[in-house]
């Protein structure tokens, strides 16, 4: 059941992440399985930064360069091990329909002040905004994780289809209504079918496409991998946020709405889309904080 969108220009709770290796990432989800083609793994490459105070990890390891854009890249900081990290969001009208997207995303991180660190936030570095979200958690839990074209973690997929022919192909091959966003019904199909069944209906819905309507049909197949789980997960939620557990540690993925990406976010840093991530005293803790300022008209010159 899709949940009550919270008023724009709020904050909102998201839940709480763990990381019991004391090093919390927050990444781009499309390239987290992606780190070991530029280096070491990623809970190595975090962990090191980490006890510098946290940095800013990106692309071929071992170059002085800057990040390349469609490339890993993560922001790694140390975080209490023993305990929950709450994450909230501030919110702000998206220009693509009005809907609350995320301005400010805040963990905190357990820790107190570091000795000898003034008031002012420490800029650590930057990120786009992923059109497969973001993930914030454990830099050793998502050494594990399992992203785009990865096998199903359980044996299991998810099957939508939608279009100009999809009332015929209800008729034809049933289903239900996924609401897998915030508005609107959502497309047809069936969730947590063997992948094997899931593969089979595809090709019995473009073999009967072929024969009959034609075009004007999209179907998707997709295994349950850590990315979709946490994509499913956000389905119900206003800002598609989404917690899983991942090797013993709770992960939250956020995503963002397809119109909203495209309207402000979809040419990422190759278009200079990049936004600034900050450690920052907060009632008596530090916060890791990435700030995405609302949309102005100015944004459109």
């Amino acid at each position: 059941m899709t949940e009550t969108a919270a008023p724009a220009d709020a904050w909102v709770d998201l839940g709480a992440v763990t990381a019991p290796s004391g090093v919390l990432v927050l990444c781009m989800a499309g390239w987290i399985d992606h780190w070991p083609e530029v280096g070491r793994p990623l809970s190595e490459r975090a962990r090191e930064a980490a006890t510098h105070g946290g940095g800013h990890l990106y692309g071929p390891e071992g170059t002085d360069s800057r990040p390349e854009a469609w490339t890993c890249e993560a922001i790694a900081v140390p975080a209490a091990a023993d305990r929950v990290l709450p994450v909230r969001a501030r919110t702000s009208p998206s220009p693509f329909d009005g809907e609350p997207t995320v301005s400010v995303l805040e963990v905190d991180l357990g820790l107190p002040r570091p000795e000898g660190r003034g008031p002012e936030p420490v800029l650590l570095g930057d990120l786009p905004v992923d059109r497969c979200g973001m993930v914030l958690g454990d830099a050793r839990a998502l050494d594990s994780f399992v992203g785009l074209g990865g096998p199903s973690l359980d044996g299991l997929a998810d099957l939508t289809y939608w279009g100009r022919h999809e009332e015929e192909a209800h008729a034809e091959f049933g289903g239900e209504r996924i609401p897998q966003t915030s508005w609107g019904d959502g497309p047809y199909g069936r969730l947590d079918l063997p992948l094997a069944e899931a593969e089979a209906m595809a090709e019995r819905l473009e073999a009967w496409l072929d024969a009959g309507p034609g075009k004007g049909l999209v179907w998707s197949v997709e295994p349950h991998t850590h990315l979709y789980r946490l994509q499913r997960a956000g389905w119900p939620r206003p800002l598609l946020d989404g917690l899983i557990d991942l090797a013993g540690c709770r992960v939250l993925g956020l995503g963002w709405d397809a119109g909203d990406h495209s309207v402000r976010h979809h040419a990422e840093r190759a278009g200079g889309g990049v936004f600034p991530a900050t450690l920052e005293a907060h009632a008596g803790t530090t916060v890791l904080r990435w700030t995405i300022p609302p949309w102005s008209d100015d944004d459109e010159e």
